[in-house]
């Protein structure tokens, strides 16, 4: 029977493997003039320049609404999915963990006999100067700070040591820079590398996915993979930059009040940026992407070591051994921890039955921190994955998978601990010194109230006595503000660290002015219009050696932790603005070149004017948000960013199953000729054949009818088999329905779709059952886990499979110690795949 059936049609090879040439049969538009060319494929380029169009104005003409629904959306899935972003990260680490320890690790990413195209120290330095670098300015001082000091399910703990807080800060900062976030890129660049430089495949996102459904790559699924890079690629250095640009303004301001926090000044650092970059992605990745990434990294040596040095070094070396084992000894806990029960919305009402006091009805911690950290981080480091894995593979040619794990995962880890350690730990000492020095955080508001009062004779006729003396409460409007609600006005009452300072400080500004209590009150004001630095006496020393870093603004920690070291604060200062700037710059030209790639169908020398093409949409996008919305804009986008982690977390638990597969038919632990069905489970939905599309959409509805006859004809239970698979889908059917009904009825019954989805998972178990005793009739490669998950969510392609490769083959009964088998003589050219 196995020879009869040796070459029937209905069960073809995996796919195209080793001994034959992959061809690319992507869609190109090719246009030639002179030296002037163009290479790009039409699809994916005209449609992500339109979407990003569409996203970039509603988020200008409708800034407020854009952030307020992409943060519920961030929100909501926090709520929903914070499972999925946890366990997905976990499981890739032990995924890239396995690699590392088995034989696939000495596999290369490239051929055997290929030497790595870079040293190992300007690849690490491009590959961390495109990865994090940036971020480790922003984050590297304020992540510390803010866990020490805001609400978290740490803090909450009133009797905790205050020694253990700080440590748990920059544990939870250490988790959030660690191995989780690190294995996206790993995964992405591990696989693009492998396959591009080993298979020969066009280096783009598409080509991740060809170990799973071969050449249906070329088709729409593949185009909208590469589309969907494009956009995220696009957002997430876009809000990098812009709100990047805030940063160096505030810098530049921290130097000199001379340069003022203004749109103005923050379109001229975007432009200067933009420009640099796109003299860099023009002269490629040798030679300007190369030096300017071993420059900056170079630059942030510098810093970092300085910092070390000027720092209580003993006191920074105990904290990196020490934090390194406190990260290693709870990362479990912490890498599977989803706040479960801050997530269930019902706070800690039973807390003082059991004698545990709280202030508020959160308890243990607020029910946003999960969303705006750790969601927050992995939906950042996912949106970022494709520009990054795919910049990370580029450069990575001729290293094998272990040196590429060493490199991209084990070496930036290490690096980014020490930085997290210098900057981190020297922002919480510094926290403390300014706690005992007496330094506060003061809620004094003089942007608006100070006209306000200048203007209104009521408040200056009030003021009688030149020490202010009885007029001035913890409700003073002019000091510390108001709210409004509509028309309504709240005067905001001062805090108690306002309260405490204001006697001694507005008296000598007041005795400084001559005149009448009016007169003088004017002055002050004015003083305060001209120039409010005086203000930050309360947070800082006048020397800034002391600085109370929980009171400024995340972007301002950084230049306050410098400023502290003295006479050396000026030089940091500057480094650290050339620094960040030419982080920028990496950013944005390796953005520019990845989109312009993947853009190019995967060519890794795309022409020039579409390089230079992207890095001024990646300006102008930035300059368009900033000046239309704002901070609003950039950050409705930045949310909108992170929210697309999602779809991309599905993406990558695919990525990582290609990884795997690709790894194991390299080695033939997956006979790459092996036996599979002759449809695939995306072929009803990414090809263009209507009966497929028909049997799809029947399947839909007449899936145990078609189950009926596959297992009739393998004697698989027959007509109990499929009569359990009727009454499980019709039954859910029936459910479903009448829930929908009572949505809009008073005939609801609470729970009914509990029921129905229960009798969905028993449809979905016989199916898998069948899928799996069908490919081991045919020997075909798969696991239950597979069976599963294709049952769940496409079982109408996963019938016509089952149809398809059973019809006409007569009755083959299932004989484990005797399988039907019907082995391909010879490979296939790749267009029969």
């Amino acid at each position: 029977m196995g020879e009869e059936n040796n070459n029937h049609t209905d069960i073809q090879p995996k796919r195209n493997w080793k001994n034959a040439q992959i061809v690319d049969k992507s869609i190109w538009f090719r246009l030639k003039w002179g030296k002037f060319r163009l290479k790009f494929n039409p699809i994916v380029t005209i449609a992500a320049i339109i979407l990003i169009l569409a996203f970039v104005l509603y988020c200008i003409l409708d800034k407020g609404n854009a952030k307020e629904n992409f943060a519920t959306a961030k929100f909501w899935i926090s709520l929903k999915f914070t499972w999925l972003y946890i366990g997905s990260q976990d499981i890739w680490a032990i995924v890239i963990l396995a690699v590392y320890f088995s034989k696939y690790a000495n596999l290369k990413m490239g051929k055997d006999d290929e030497k790595p195209e870079y040293s190992d120290g300007s690849w690490f330095a491009m590959l961390f100067a495109c990865g994090v670098g940036v971020g480790l300015f922003f984050f590297g001082v304020a992540e510390p700070i803010w866990h020490y000091t805001l609400d978290s399910r740490y803090s909450k703990d009133k009797y905790m040591p205050d020694n253990e807080l700080a440590q748990i800060a920059m544990n939870v900062t250490f988790f959030h820079w660690g191995i989780h976030g690190w294995i996206v890129y790993v995964i992405i660049g591990m696989i693009l590398g492998f396959l591009t430089f080993r298979k020969d495949m066009p280096m783009t996102m598409k080509s991740c996915f060809y170990p799973l459904i071969g050449d249906r790559i070329y088709g729409w699924i593949g185009d909208l993979i590469d589309i969907l890079s494009i956009i995220t690629t696009l957002f997430g250095v876009c809000t990098s930059l812009g709100l990047g640009t805030i940063q160096v303004n505030r810098g530049l301001n921290y130097m000199t009040s001379s340069v003022e926090m203004s749109t103005q000044n923050q379109i001229i650092i975007i432009w200067c940026i933009t420009a640099v970059a796109t003299i860099s992605v023009i002269t490629g990745v040798g030679v300007g992407i190369r030096r300017l990434s071993e420059t900056c990294f170079g630059l942030g040596m510098v810093i970092m070591l300085m910092c070390m040095f000027l720092d209580d070094i003993w006191y920074i070396l105990n904290l990196y051994c020490q934090s390194i084992g406190y990260y290693f000894q709870y990362i479990i806990q912490i890498g599977f921890h989803c706040d479960a029960f801050e997530l269930l919305k019902t706070g800690s009402y039973g807390a003082r039955d059991r004698g545990r006091a709280y202030d508020d009805l959160e308890g243990d911690g607020p029910q946003t921190w999960m969303d705006s950290w750790t969601i927050f981080y992995w939906g950042w480091w996912i949106s970022w994955s494709p520009f990054v894995g795919m910049f990370i593979a580029k450069i990575s040619r001729g290293r094998t998978l272990r040196q590429f794990i060493n490199g991209s995962l084990t070496a930036p880890m290490i690096y980014s601990f020490m930085w997290l350690t210098v900057f981190g730990g020297g922002g919480i000492r510094l926290e403390r010194e300014a706690a005992k020095a007496g330094l506060c955080c003061p809620n004094f508001n003089f942007t608006e109230n100070s006209i306000l009062l200048q203007n209104d004779n009521n408040v200056l006729t009030n003021w009688l006595d030149n020490d202010f003396s009885g007029v001035i409460d913890k409700k003073s409007t002019w000091l510390c503000g108001y709210t409004m609600s509509g028309t309504t006005k709240t005067i905001r009452e001062c805090n108690q660290c306002a309260w405490d300072n204001i006697d001694s400080r507005l008296a000598a500004l007041t005795q400084a002015q001559s005149g009448s209590a009016k007169d003088k009150l004017k002055a002050v004001m004015a003083k305060i219009d001209e120039d409010q630095s005086w203000i930050g006496y309360y947070k800082s020393k006048d020397d800034k050696s002391v600085s109370r870093l929980s009171c400024m603004a995340s972007e301002e920690m950084w230049f306050a932790l410098v400023s502290s070291y003295q006479d050396m604060g000026g030089l940091l200062r500057i480094l650290s603005l050339v620094g960040i700037v030419l982080y920028f710059v990496t950013s944005s030209d390796s953005g520019s070149l990845v989109i312009d790639i993947m853009s190019a169908n995967g060519d890794q020398e795309p022409p020039i004017p579409q390089r230079v093409f992207w890095a001024l949409v990646e300006g102008a996008t930035a300059t368009a948000l900033l000046v239309a919305g704002g901070q609003e804009s950039l950050g409705a986008l930045q949310t909108a960013s992170v929210v697309s982690g999602l779809p991309y977390t599905i993406i990558m638990c695919f990525v990582t199953i290609a990884l795997w597969r690709a790894l194991a038919m390299e080695e033939g632990d997956i006979d790459p000729y092996g036996n599979d069905f002759s449809v695939f489970l995306v072929d009803p939905i990414a090809t263009f054949q209507p009966k497929l599309w028909l049997k799809f959409l029947m399947n839909i509805v007449c899936a145990p009818f078609t189950l009926y006859k596959v297992v009739v004809r393998h004697k698989l239970g027959g007509l109990f088999t499929a009569i359990s698979a009727a009454i499980c889908w019709v039954t859910f059917v029936i459910l479903m329905i009448l829930e929908i009904i009572g949505l809009h009825t008073d005939l609801k019954v609470k729970g009914m779709y509990a029921l129905a989805w229960v009798f969905y998972l028993g449809f979905v178990t016989i199916i898998t059952v069948t899928r799996a005793q069908i490919r081991s009739c045919y020997d075909i490669s798969g696991n239950p886990i597979e069976d599963f998950f294709a049952s769940m969510f496409i079982y109408p392609s996963v019938m016509i499979q089952l149809d398809t490769v059973s019809k006409d083959r007569g009755i083959a009964p299932l004989m484990p110690d005797n399988p039907v088998k019907f082995v391909q003589s010879k490979p296939v050219s790749n267009s029969q795949v």
